[in-house]
């Protein structure tokens, strides 16, 4: 498929400017017809012995595809409902027990995890239980500037790879550091090209929904080898066990499917599958770069044409600039067939420009907008 073509995939497109794949990408069809062909299947032939196998086979169809999106080995990669459970399977994964019987190693009392100042709650809930019940201290510094802020007490660092709020883009000093590094990459995977030995982070947690296009409920979760050999894997099922059958003895994967979501549907996962793989055919080379040639295109005409501070940003796919009412412009820009959304806090709203945009979509925003001040 070439990137011209690229567009066609995706039905919302011909009625609105959709730049929102920040919060849910939009969907192509063949990901839609994917997801309702297993329905139909399971409702023709019933969810018995092939149809887990099925689900199997799907699964590691797709661990395959998001490891290719991440550059990491598919071994290394456990499938995830959303960014925020991989997040939380980590930091949980590092808690020592209150009485200290195991995970000596872990985090506790006196030791610190150093985050950003503009995380998303799906990070910060988990710090935050980190801090409530595991007596963990909690400290922010500016995202940009964050690999400098590494304490004496600093035993984990958790931050984003791309700021939701900006699109500001994680200090590349950060693979010099030499306590852990977690990434919440839900603005990263899939919108700029992401490899994580080259990131230097020992885990990264990704999102299927958004800038890969596919359904709600899906998402990806690298962990390194020695990173996962001091994570408890405290929630366990069948999917997690490698000999399920072996009752209360059984034992968890020796790879990352240890830290697998409980369950995923066949429908859930044949759709992010035929949806990452309308990317991937397009060239994921082109399909980055394509992105931020357009957002860097929307920042500049905002500023020049429109008057309307942007936000700092990085390389990235996100454009986040001014609005005098930004609840109230969001709902007006929609009534006229622009979606995006606005930065809860800040006086912002939030642009997310894939590649499958076009000028069109950028000059049916720029038109839209409340006239210059």
């Amino acid at each position: 498929m070439s990137l011209s073509s690229l567009r066609a995939n995706y039905p919302v497109l011909e009625r609105l400017a959709y730049l929102n794949a920040g919060t849910d990408g939009p969907l192509p069809a063949a990901a839609a017809q994917a997801s309702a062909a297993e329905l139909e299947r399971e409702a023709r032939e019933g969810r018995a012995m092939a149809h887990f196998e099925r689900r199997r086979e799907l699964s590691e169809q797709l661990r395959t595809a998001y490891a290719a999106v991440l550059g990491c080995e598919s071994a290394h990669l456990a499938l995830t409902t959303c960014t925020s459970e991989g997040l939380a399977q980590v930091i949980g994964g590092l808690m020592r027990d209150p009485g200290g019987r195991s995970m000596p190693d872990g985090l506790g009392p006196g030791d610190e995890i150093l985050t950003s100042d503009e995380e998303h709650p799906g990070l910060l809930g988990a710090l935050g239980a980190a801090r409530e019940l595991h007596g963990v201290s909690v400290r922010m510094a500016p995202l940009t500037r964050i690999a400098e802020a590494v304490g004496p007490r600093t035993r984990l660092i958790a931050c984003s790879h791309v700021g939701w709020m900006s699109g500001c883009v994680a200090q590349r000093e950060l693979a010099e550091v030499e306590v852990p590094v977690l990434l919440d990459g839900a603005q990263g995977a899939g919108a700029i090209p992401v490899e994580v030995h080259t990131l230097g982070c020992d885990a990264y947690a990704g999102a299927g929904q958004k800038w890969l296009c596919g359904p709600d409920g899906t998402g990806m979760l690298y962990v390194s080898p020695e990173l996962r050999g001091r994570l408890r894997v405290q929630r366990r099922g069948y999917g997690s066990l490698a000999d399920p059958d072996a009752g209360l003895d059984a034992t968890v994967h020796s790879d990352a499917r240890a830290l697998d979501t409980m369950a995923l549907s066949a429908e859930t996962l044949a759709c992010a599958l035929a949806a990452v793989r309308v990317l991937q055919d397009a060239g994921w080379p082109a399909v980055h770069a394509r992105a931020r040639e357009l957002a860097g295109h929307l920042a500049g005409q905002l500023e020049l044409e429109h008057g309307r501070e942007v936000g700092p940003r990085g390389n990235t796919t996100l454009v986040s600039f001014a609005s005098p009412d930004p609840e109230a412009e969001r709902e007006r820009l929609r009534a006229a067939g622009v979606i995006l959304r606005n930065i809860p806090s800040r006086p912002w709203l939030r642009a997310s420009v894939g590649a499958w945009n076009d000028e069109g979509d950028l000059d049916r925003l720029l038109a839209a907008l409340s006239p210059r001040p």
